[in-house]
């Protein structure tokens, strides 16, 4: 499902104008965002858990020359499913 599908069937099961909910979905989606730009962790009860984690930099190796190249520490998101996701899903 991408975000168009995903907004049709928010606007489909609450009643609200395709529009509405496609700013509710931008809502939440930048809210998100915003948060984990904060270093804050984003917790749906039974969904999951949005948040960052820290990679240290490390040494790689490029595939195609086989020369060794240094990846610089960087912060990326993750996302955690709660029990709930995780029993719907089988």
């Amino acid at each position: 499902m991408n975000k168009p599908e995903l907004v049709g069937k928010i606007a489909e099961k609450t009643g609200m104008k395709k529009k509405d909910a496609e700013a509710m979905v931008n809502a939440f989606v930048d809210s998100v965002k915003e948060a984990l730009k904060k270093g804050d962790k984003v917790s749906l009860i039974g969904f999951g858990t949005w948040g960052t984690r820290e990679r240290k930099k490390r040494i790689g190796v490029n595939p195609r020359t086989g020369k060794k190249i240094n990846i610089p520490a960087k912060t990326v998101p993750y996302f955690r499913a709660g029990k709930d996701l995780k029993k719907s899903a089988k």
